[in-house]
């Protein structure tokens, strides 16, 4: 089995920083897309960023220049490190990873349980 745990979240001020990783365990041979996405009560999931395993990054138009996502591959590792932290960026932030694991021709995809970032005005 894979698993996916978060960590970083918490509460900030409006116009602080914030680092959440996420760390994949388990029996991996190798993974592709790792990303983050949040969900704010009442409102769907959305992608925040993601980041393919060569290093290549997208990210939601509105968070661009605030938020920026890195991995560590040696780790199985997935950061995002947020600034300029507004109200609105409160939400669960969920981990992502696209695992394809040994023996296997096909990957899936797997979450973490989430970890809570609270911005307070």
């Amino acid at each position: 089995q894979v698993q996916l745990v978060e960590s970083g979240g918490g509460l900030v001020q409006a116009g602080g920083s914030l680092r959440l990783s996420c760390t994949a365990s388990g029996i991996i041979s190798w993974i592709n897309v790792m990303g983050w996405y949040r969900q704010a009560p009442g409102k769907q999931r959305e992608l925040v960023a993601g980041i393919t395993n060569s290093g290549s990054t997208n990210y939601a138009d509105s968070l661009k220049g605030r938020f920026t996502i890195s991995r560590d591959n040696a780790k199985n590792t997935v950061y995002l490190q947020m600034n300029s932290l507004k109200p609105e960026d409160t939400a669960v932030y969920y981990c992502n990873a696209d695992v394809r694991r040994p023996f296997t021709t096909t990957s899936n995809y797997y979450w973490g349980q989430g970890t809570q970032v609270t911005v307070s005005s």
